[in-house]
């Protein structure tokens, strides 16, 4: 079985990322889901998988071609798979504390802006990924999966895509 040229498959998973990002922005502003501090570091995620994304189609890189595009094309790969599996953690961290009790959560952050204008980066970054039990809520369902439970599918996806994309071999 012969797999498609890289550059559709990549301009597919723009094309997703863009959509996921619409839905979200969607689920914001019309739907008035306000996103905790994880979920806007997912979306920071799905945004740079979706410019690998865009490098990859504009680019247009060869595995197996000429020594800088094979490179390029694996970079690509890695890049996508790295964003992937990071953004894959996060949403396994939100879906973790979804499951937990309520009351063994913290019960607020202060805003993300007020803490990048107020505390270090580092103390901040702790603060995020410690998650609040406004992390843990679930407002809305699709299918009986929460939005993190979603982007974490999504997040496996592109992963096993960008591993996919390391390991093939053009002729």
């Amino acid at each position: 079985m012969t797999l498609p040229a890289s550059r559709p498959l990549y301009l597919i998973a723009l094309i997703v990322c863009v959509i996921l990002l619409l839905i979200a922005l969607y689920m914001e502003h019309f739907m008035g889901l306000e996103p905790c501090p994880l979920c806007i570091i997912q979306r920071v995620v799905f945004i740079a998988i979706g410019i690998a994304c865009l490098a990859a189609v504009v680019h247009n890189p060869i595995p197996r071609a000429t020594s800088k595009r094979a490179v390029a094309a694996r970079g690509y790969a890695i890049a996508v798979s790295v964003f992937s599996v990071f953004g894959a953690a996060i949403a396994g961290r939100q879906v973790w504390l979804q499951h937990q009790p309520a009351d063994q959560l913290p019960s607020c952050l202060p805003s993300l802006d007020y803490m990048m204008d107020v505390l270090p980066f580092q103390d901040m970054l702790s603060l995020l990924f410690a998650g609040t039990a406004d992390c843990a809520a679930v407002s809305w369902t699709f299918l009986g999966l929460s939005i993190a439970e979603g982007t974490l599918i999504a997040f496996i996806c592109f992963t096993l895509f960008g591993v996919l994309q390391l390991f093939r071999s053009e002729d």
